[in-house]
């Protein structure tokens, strides 16, 4: 439970229709496997302790005096688990019956949440016997315990962000659910017990609907349908069980009967979110008032959450290429209405024959084709100097003639020699003056062309070479336009390799080289074999591992202590944990100390759910202190 991490369970034990024991016996023994594994939050069928295909059964004294016993039964053997978990039973009050799902914590029944939808129509007819939930709940007494039966909430007392709440089967499916207000009173976990039956396509349309819950509310969502052990006198039951999280499944499982599914939800990560929309509203509800509270020891969570290296780029590889076309869709549209919104007739950017650069020139051409303007409009400029090597300038003239645009080669060797001298410089030294005054020649020469020309200079720095500060203020940090704003590093070598996919040669061939080629400045002079010498990442690490940093603390707020716990598992056997924490305290530092370049950076559209716009997600002082997440990340 450290760090947010909880390991919630759901599983479908097998029902024995109207065997109230067989049942109680299964929902323990399951319970008791959850617990071994790690579980704190478990989540079992509706009315899972009787059955629910028992129709008017349900009016028989003998059942439900079975069922409550059968709940005792379930509470106080399972009093020795570290978890919560919920389990569905029906529970006469007076005249009328409640389908309620049960919360159980150490040897207490805390709560008796009934359902507020009661369906009758088509293949239900609950309305026959069970009530709705009422209004306002009230207090009974009920398996030897007085307990509270309505609408709640429950909060772990040792975890307070962690709030949990109940909906069951219907209620999820109604125009308005119990689940949206629960949400925004402040359940961060929501429960769904079920029994949903199969019909051709309902599974796809359940697993969207869970999801688009689980999304909309911003929230973990554990779903439990019944399956085997229904009756199927009419219906058959899949035993569906579904855990969500923020729109994302987790895990699922169907067809499978004495099993369950766990998984790793976040707790930190939803409420993150929650922050960040403004428009999510959490504030106490009279309607759905805190109902109890539950223990639960706060221990490592033996993780089994898998994160994705390349957080930024698409998991699901079947859609990478749909998902590139889209991206390079974006960042085209908002050039094109930039050129036409400032009347420019030409592009200028700086084609060094690199990735970055690469990426920001053919977004360029395709504006320009979707534009309808000439091809020779869009100014290509390599401009060699003391690190430029022969084959970064040889695929930068190549991918120009190749796709038919103008191509201009402008040395600047003398210009910077000139520079050195009146500024007092030797010429030899190669500090970061050496290194900033050709990155500063270069925008000069690129945006006194743009003038020259009427067009845009096009800025080819990426996300995370701004996150890192890895640019020269005044110089490439500076454009008209940055088209790769908002798109990292591991991104970027994704796009390019749509662009090569799709190309003819000779294109093809020379984007692929470049994606060979290692990522460079080129600020400093080659080796002696003509090799580039200064390779970015031997400097300020491996991009991957920056990428990854930036997302959990840009998109999430993660403190450096987690994000590094993540790292270590993520990247096992290809970094070594002393790695991983060599680069996550070069990348606070680097990330809080550049902020003064971020804060004037040039107009980019933003792509992903994570930028760094001044005028847009991340607004920072310059000049803050870190000290706090300098010595999270040192003391990991």
């Amino acid at each position: 439970m450290r760090d947010g991490f909880i390991k919630v369970a759901t599983g479908v034990p097998g029902i024995a229709l109207g065997d109230c024991e067989l049942n109680a016996e299964r929902i323990i023994a399951m319970s008791r496997d959850m617990s071994n594994a790690g579980v704190k939050l478990a989540v079992f069928t509706e009315l899972g302790v009787t059955g629910y295909t028992l129709e008017d059964l349900f009016m028989q004294q003998t059942l439900l005096t079975a069922g409550e016993n059968a709940l005792s039964r379930i509470i106080k053997e399972t009093a020795g688990l570290d978890t919560l978990i919920a389990v569905g039973v029906p529970v006469p009050v007076g005249c009328s019956l409640y389908n309620c799902a049960a919360f159980i914590n150490r040897g207490k029944l805390l709560a008796l949440v009934p359902k507020t939808h009661i369906p009758t129509y088509s293949e239900f007819y609950e309305g026959r016997r069970f009530t709705p939930a009422p209004e306002k709940g009230f207090f009974i007494q009920y398996a030897g315990q007085k307990v509270f039966l309505g609408q709640g909430l429950l909060r772990c007392a040792d975890l307070p962000e962690l709030v949990v709440a109940a909906e069951i089967c219907e209620d999820a499916w109604v125009p308005c659910p119990p689940s949206t207000e629960l949400a925004q009173a402040g359940a961060n976990v929501i429960f769904n017990l079920s029994c949903s039956n199969e019909l051709i396509g309902k599974s796809e349309y359940r697993r969207s609907l869970i999801r688009g819950l689980s999304g909309s509310l911003l929230c973990a969502y554990v779903y439990c349908s019944a399956g085997d052990g229904e009756s199927t006198t009419d219906l058959v039951f899949s035993g569906h069980c579904m855990i969500c999280e923020n729109g994302s499944m987790l895990a699922q499982q169907r067809w499978s009967t004495g099993t369950f599914i766990t998984a790793d939800i976040d707790i930190q990560r939803i409420d993150a979110d929650r922050r960040k929309m403004t428009t999510f509203t959490s504030v106490p509800s009279e309607k759905y008032p805190l109902i109890g509270e539950f223990s639960l020891a706060i221990t490592e969570t033996n993780l089994e959450r898998r994160f994705s290296p390349t957080p930024f780029v698409p998991s699901d590889k079947a859609n990478l290429e749909e998902r590139c076309r889209e991206i390079i869709h974006i960042q085209s549209a908002g050039l094109q209405r930039r050129i036409s919104g400032a009347h420019a007739r030409t592009a200028v950017i700086g084609l060094s024959g690199g990735l970055d650069s690469t990426l920001a020139y053919l977004v360029t051409v395709d504006a320009f084709k979707s534009l309808g303007m000439p091809l020779e409009n869009v100014i290509a400029v390599t401009m060699p100097c003391f690190g430029t090597t022969s084959r970064t300038k040889s695929n930068a003239q190549k991918m120009a003639e190749a796709i038919g645009t103008s191509f201009k080669e402008i040395d600047i060797h003398a210009a910077v020699q000139q520079h050195f001298a009146d500024i007092g410089h030797d010429g030899v030294t190669t500090d970061v003056t050496y290194e900033n005054s050709q990155a500063r020649m270069r925008t000069l020469i690129l945006m006194n062309t743009a003038n020259k020309l009427g067009g845009l200079v096009i800025g080819t720095g990426d996300l995370s070479e701004l996150a890192l500060g890895w640019a020269t203020y005044n110089g490439d940090h500076m454009s008209m336009y940055g088209v790769n704003a908002g798109v990292p590093k591991t991104l970027v070598r994704y796009l390019v390799g749509y662009f090569a996919s799709v190309s003819d040669e000779p294109l093809r061939s020379v984007l692929y080289d470049v994606l060979d080629t290692p990522v460079s400045p080129e600020l400093l002079p080659p080796e002696e074999n003509g090799d580039i010498a200064q390779r970015t990442e031997d400097i300020v690490g491996p991009y991957e591992l920056h990428d990854f940093f930036m997302y959990y603390i840009m998109r999430f707020g993660f403190p450096p202590h987690k994000i590094y716990r993540i790292a270590v598992q993520t990247f096992e056997g290809k970094y070594a944990p002393d790695v991983i924490k060599k680069w996550l305290v070069n990348f606070v530092r680097r990330f809080f100390t550049q902020q003064f370049k971020r804060s004037c950076l040039p107009d980019g559209p933003k792509v992903g759910s994570a930028a760094i716009s001044p005028r847009g997600d991340w607004r920072m002082p310059s000049d803050v202190l870190y000290a706090e997440w300098l010595r999270d990340a040192e003391n990991v």
